[in-house]
Parts: C-alpha cells; structure tokens; sequence
C-alpha cells in the first residue's frame, strides 16, 4: 500500500512550481458492436512525445500500473478483463526490476454483454506517465450504450479536470476505488489551479521565520559564549594571555595586534567546527539527529554525566598526549604559534565548553539551515574573543577584573544545575516520541522547581561540594541569582496545576500530555479537536464542510510548543482554528511503528519508512520539499492549497492574518461552485 503512495509522492514531484498542469496523456472513449448484445469498450490513448505509460501487468515492486476500475450495474456484465496491445519491455535502474511500458499510443479493449437496451457505463483510471519525470493521474470514463442503436461514443471529462486526492469516496462508493484510497494521504498538487486574489497578501513567512531563527541561534551562542567566560577554565586565561601579549611583543602596538589576531583566531576555530558539523553530517541530518531517539537518549546520558563532572565528581578532559602537542606548537613563533595559542585554549577549555558548545549545536539542528552550525559557534566564539580583543586594547582594566577563586567553582556548579536540567528535555523528547509516559508535563515541572530551588540553596552556601572554598559571607551577586533561582522555582509551581508557563514554552512536555486529566479532556493543544492521521481529517474536513489545517509538527519540537503556547493561545487566532478549520497534527517523529505490509522504502529519499513518523516526514518531504517543523499547510477538503504554507510565526496577528486568508479563500471557492 504504502509503495504505490510513495510512487504517487514521487509522481507528484515535478508538479511543484509548474505554472499549469501537465496532460501528457489524452484519452478517448469509443464503443464498437459485436455479435448479438456483445460490445466493446475502446479506451484509447495518445502520449506527447518522449511520454509512456505503463502496462497493467508491470511486475511488483515497480512503477504504478495502468488501473482500470468500473461501476457495477445490472444492465451489463464484463467478459474477461481489459485487454492490451503488445507492450515493450525495459530495464528501469530506479527499480531495478524490467518493466512494461507503452509508447506514442495504444489502445485496449474490454469486451461486455448487455443485459438490456440501453447502459450507462461509468467508472475510472488511473496510470503513471513519465518521461524525465513521472506524473500521477486519475481518470473518469463513462460509455453510454444503446442496444437498439448498436453503439455511441462514450463521453469522457477533460483531460484538464483531473479528480484531486482526497479521502471522500462517497460518490464512488461501487467503484474498486483501492488504489484512490492508498492515493489519498497526499494533497493535490500545490497551486494546481492557483490562489484566488483578494484574500490578503498571501505573503509566505518562511524566509523571515529562518531569519529570526539564525538570529536566534547567534544571540544563543553568544549567551552560551558569556557563560563560557565566567568557568574557570576559560575566565583566568583572560589576564594571563593578554599580559603575555603585552609582556612579549616589542611595542604596545604589536601586543595589540596580536592578541587581536588571537582573539580573531578563537572565531576562526569555533566557526570552522560549525562548519565542519555542518558539511560532515549536512543540515538535514542534523535535523533528524535533533529529532532522533537515540540522540536525544545520548545527549541526555552525556547532559547528566557533565553535570555530575560540574558539581565537581570527576574531571573530563581531552586526551592529555593531543592538548601537548598543540601546546607545543603554540611555541612556534609569528602568527602560526599565536594560532596554535587559541587552538590549545579550545582544548583546555573543552570540559567547562563542551556541554555548552553541545547544547548549542543541538538548538542550530533545530534550525534546519546551513547557516545555523556557523552562526552559533560565530555568536559563541565572538563572547569568548571580545575580553581578549578589549583587554589588549585597555590593558588598563585587567586590574578591574574580579580575582580568580572560589567564585569561578560556583558559576560551574551552576551550569551544573543547569545542564541537569536541560538533560530532562532530551529524556522528555524520547519519552513523547515513544509514548512511554514516564516524564509527564507535571513530572517534568516539579523536577525543574526541585532543581532550580537547589540551585537557590547552594548559591546561598546551605550546600557545599567538594571543591567548594569557605566563604565568610555571601555577596550581592550570589545573593541576586540566588533570588531569581527560588522566584524561578515559585514561577514554575503553578504549572504543575495547569498553567500555562509562557516563559519556558516549549521546553516541557506539552500541555495534553499530563498524568491528572479530566474526563473532557483530549490529546490536542488547547483541546481543540484534531486528526492525527491525514486521511481520517479530509474525511471528518469533508463531512463538516470545512477547510484544513496541516500542522506538520514534533513531540521533539521547541518552536512547536512555542507556537501552541502563545499563538494559537491567542482568542483570536484559537477562534478561527476551533470554528473554521479541521486540525491535522502530523507529528514526523513518532515513533509509533508502522505494520509491516505498510513499511517500504522512501523514493524521495531512499530511506526506509517504518514508523508513523517516518510516513509523515516523507510525506512533507516529497510534497513541499522541506523538513522544518512547525510547518502549517491550509488546505480545502479537496486537498486545494489555500494559502502558501507557513512555518514558524510567533507574531499572532501575522499568523492570525493567514488563517484568515485560507478562510476566505475557502469561502469564495465554495461560493463559485
């Protein structure tokens, strides 16, 4: 089943963008007599030229065949099955299997017997055409037979009203329609016959949602790259390498520009590792690997072991044989040692840097962009290099920096806290994706309030690790953060009952997902009604006389829970969805596995499709050729495109404005039909 949807996916493929559709394949309908009450129905086809189509007995495991699919009715009755003219065979290298195609023309027949005067033969097709590409497509016949005139042509619909997927068989529902139903889970091909002017701007978001996110990803970097200067493993290297500088250089002038080509070499390095991250594994791998099981269980295994490592077990390093030798090198006189000098600073630095740098890289996975590895690890490393640049320009202010001790452990034992805490969103995404319900939303906030309320107590000096020095008092900063970890912790409490907790959006499991429900209470964001499965939402869609929204979506996905929480909170934008639109959540990272008849390789891109999340990846992948999350399509209960789908719009009256343009366009194409 699921291989003749991919081929269909597959077959849908070229359409996209296409100014019109194309029709490489023009039908006629004639009836010839035959003895007695015998006739036959003459299907024949005329292909554009390079164009073929194939045969009904292609071999399995190869492209769609040619369908014929007829209504039964009393007056008639067939004699055998559809007969074909001689077919020619090929190797196709796409699926490795010889198959059965038809060039330029060809004509089949189907012999009847009529059982009264006069017949109305209905029913339909479908085929795969291609030539450098393949195209699906459906056909509707009818044959209205005279038995005391012998035969008239049968009539057929143009060839330019070719039927959209959808799930409603209700006007077929004699016909064998097995092959419209595998057909179904994919929408008809975008702006097949485009959108309707006057319905706003229909501007598509996706650019400027990319942008904020790159944004978004630098601005974490450089908050990541802050927190990195005050470990100590990086912040007591500030005075030490800039004096050196200062101290070695012949002049001032010359000890500036060395410590600004210092400085410039830390960007150099952090920038080329995002952009080796990013040409090794490529964007979309790092977006399945942000949205994998076994990844998230992985980075939460590591989260937890660098937080044990922070609060001061054990010490991680880097093999100490590979930090010698590139201290070694930094002895090198001229810019190569300096170079080697920054170089050595990312290794030491590595055990207070590495959580930091891994947290990042995974939020730039998230990001779904080439640009989202280097414009975090260029936020990251510009933190760590702008003390060096300031400080050999005013080596002055080195005398105003806080002395190393005691405090530098606090702020690592802090990020110890906080790397805890972060680990429990990687054990979250797998427990959703895997439907374990283990880490419920209520779960989750009671061991964020449990963990921050420490994090309190210990800035307090009521806890002390092992590497903790004895302070005789406590100071005004320690004291403030102190402060705002318990006021954190009393945020987050009445979350556990329900609220709505705006200012971690997305971080918890979402909102349905919790251990106490009422009885009225469903599995959708805000209650709202919802399909989890495409097929069973055009067809509810189509019943209520109502549009579509697709909400391709992850258990995995930040910026998806953001959007549930504060835009679709929003009474106006939660109005339109709950009256106007049927909501379709496909969630790519479901783990739910599919049977297995239904799991097959993907023709997009070659992967094996075996799990309900696999199935809807595929399914945006092949249709609107993107792999971002969240992504909202609004459709017609015809598979219509509305609007030009969006992806991630955190401004609620720009979001708000789309669903409204899908809702009248929707309305004026019900009007005119």
């Amino acid at each position: 089943m699921l291989k003749r949807l991919l081929i269909i996916v597959l077959s849908l493929m070229p359409l996209m963008g296409m100014a019109e559709m194309l029709q490489p394949a023009k039908w006629t309908y004639t009836v010839e007599k035959g003895k007695g009450d015998e006739r036959t129905l003459i299907f024949s086809v005329k292909l554009d030229a390079g164009w073929h189509l194939y045969s009904q007995f292609t071999p399995d495991g190869g492209p769609m065949p040619l369908n014929f699919k007829f209504e039964e009715n009393s007056c008639y009755e067939r004699i055998g099955k559809v007969a074909e003219p001689k077919s020619h065979q090929e190797y196709d290298s796409t699926f490795m299997i010889n198959v059965l195609l038809f060039d330029k023309s060809a004509t089949f027949r189907q012999k009847i017997k009529l059982k009264g005067k006069n017949c109305t033969i209905k029913g339909g097709l479908d085929y795969q055409v291609c030539k450098e590409s393949c195209i699906f497509q459906e056909e509707e016949f009818s044959f209205k037979v005279d038995g005391a005139n012998n035969a008239e042509e049968g009539a057929a619909k143009s060839n330019n009203e070719t039927p959209a997927l959808s799930s409603d068989t209700s006007s077929t529902t004699h016909i064998d329609t097995t092959t419209k139903q595998e057909a179904s889970v994919i929408p008809a091909a975008i702006g097949a016959d485009g959108l309707e002017a006057g319905c706003g701007t229909d501007s598509d978001g996706d650019d400027s949602s990319s942008q904020r996110g790159i944004w978004s990803i630098f601005l974490a970097g450089l908050l990541g790259g802050l927190l990195a200067l005050m470990t100590p493993c990086v912040f007591p290297m500030i005075p030490m390498t800039v004096s050196f500088f200062t101290k070695r250089s012949e002049n001032k002038n010359k000890g500036i520009r060395n410590a600004l080509f210092y400085a410039s070499s830390i960007i150099i390095i952090y920038v080329t590792l995002g952009i080796l991250v990013t040409v090794l594994f490529g964007s979309d791998a790092l977006n399945d690997m942000a949205s994998n099981a076994f990844f998230n269980m992985a980075f939460f295994i590591i989260f937890v072991v660098f937080a044990i490592s922070f609060f001061g077990a054990f010490e991680i390093t880097l093999p100490s044989s590979f930090v010698n030798k590139a201290d070694a090198a930094s002895d090198r006189g001229g810019m190569i040692g300096i170079f080697f000098m920054a170089f050595t600073l990312s290794l030491v630095s590595f055990s207070c840097t590495g959580p930091i740098i891994g947290t990042l890289l995974v939020e730039a996975a998230h990001g779904r962009s080439y640009l989202g590895p280097m414009a975090g690890m260029f936020g990251f490393s510009l933190a760590l290099a702008i003390p060096f640049a300031l400080f050999s320009l005013f080596p002055g202010w080195l005398n105003s920096l806080p002395k190393s001790g005691g405090w530098l452990n606090t702020v690592k034992v802090s990020l110890g806290f906080i790397e805890l805490a972060l680990a429990l969103k990687f054990f979250s995404n797998v427990d959703l994706a895997y439907h374990w319900g283990i880490l419920h939303r209520e779960l989750f906030i009671v061991l964020w309030v449990v963990i921050f309320f420490l994090l309190g107590v210990y800035l307090l000096g009521k806890i002390k690790l092992s590497h903790d020095s004895d302070t005789a008092h406590i100071g005004i900063g320690r004291l403030m953060m102190a402060l705002l970890s318990f006021s954190f912790s009393v945020y987050l409490i009445p979350g556990i009952w329900g609220a709505p907790l705006k200012l971690i959006s997305g971080f918890p499991p979402p909102d349905f997902y919790k251990e106490w429900k009422s009885g009225n209470e469903n599995d959708c964001p805000h209650d709202l009604l919802c399909f989890k499965d495409y097929d069973e939402g055009m067809k509810y869609a189509k019943s209520q006389g109502k549009p579509v929204m697709i909400d391709f979506t992850g258990w995995s996905c930040v910026n998806c829970r953001k959007m549930e929480d504060n835009v679709w909170s929003d009474p106006k934008v939660l109005k339109k969805l709950a009256e106007h639109y049927v909501l379709i959540s496909l969630y790519v990272d479901d783990k739910t596995p599919l049977p297995a008849d239904q799991q097959t390789i993907s023709t997009t891109t070659g992967k094996k499709i075996k799990s309900t999340g696999n199935k809807w990846s595929d399914m945006q992948a092949s249709i609107y050729k993107t792999n971002s999350q969240p992504y909202y399509v609004l459709l017609d209960n015809n598979g219509k495109l509305l609007a030009h789908p969006r992806g991630y719009t955190p401004d609620i009256n720009t979001y708000a404005s789309f669903l409204e343009e899908g809702i009248c366009r929707y309305e004026l194409r019900s009007n005119n039909n």
